[in-house]
């Protein structure tokens, strides 16, 4: 916080962001953003609600002027403790471009290290450039390597789905 130049009392700028994990009143923002990306699989509201309400340790909002702008949800895997597995990352349309994803990511592994995580897995479509280059970046900011290899293919999916590569972050 920075003070304000006349009374000299911390403010916040307009534009500071705040992360956080996700409370169960944040399920609807979380559902909004996911389905305004028009790209990300949207899950069903109640789905939102119960990753806010059991998965917040492992999630992160961002929070601008007091409004959710975008989310990264994951969850440990249980095979795999030291793993975090980071399901969705999303921000808001007007947000893009400011490194919000990055930093959430950053901030969801800076939380997690102290509890033995060294590992971050995620799927993304083979097309989805975007994705590919915002955990491509994270690894190399980690100073870590990220691998690729095959995971679900598009006739394990009922719906025409594409294949889904597994990417895994952490040496």
């Amino acid at each position: 916080m920075k003070p304000d130049q006349k009374s000299g009392i911390p403010t916040t700028a307009p534009d500071a962001v705040l992360f956080r994990s996700p409370q169960i009143a944040d399920g609807v923002r979380l559902w909004e953003i996911a389905r305004n990306t028009e790209v990300l699989d949207l899950n069903s509201s109640y789905a939102y609600l119960l990753w806010c309400r059991d998965f917040s340790r492992t999630s992160v909002v961002s929070v601008v002027a007091d409004e959710v702008v975008g989310f990264v949800t994951g969850f440990i895997r249980p095979a795999a403790p030291h793993t975090v597995m980071v399901w969705q990352v999303a921000v808001d349309a007007d947000q893009r471009g400011k490194g919000l994803a990055g930093r959430m990511l950053s901030e969801l592994l800076d939380r997690l290290t102290p509890d033995g995580v060294t590992h971050l897995e995620t799927t993304i479509s083979p097309d989805n450039e975007a994705s590919i280059a915002l955990f491509t970046a994270l690894a190399r900011r980690r100073n870590t390597t990220i691998t690729r290899q095959d995971l679900f293919l598009p006739e394990n999916f009922p719906d025409g789905h594409e294949a889904e590569d597994l990417y895994t972050i952490g040496e």
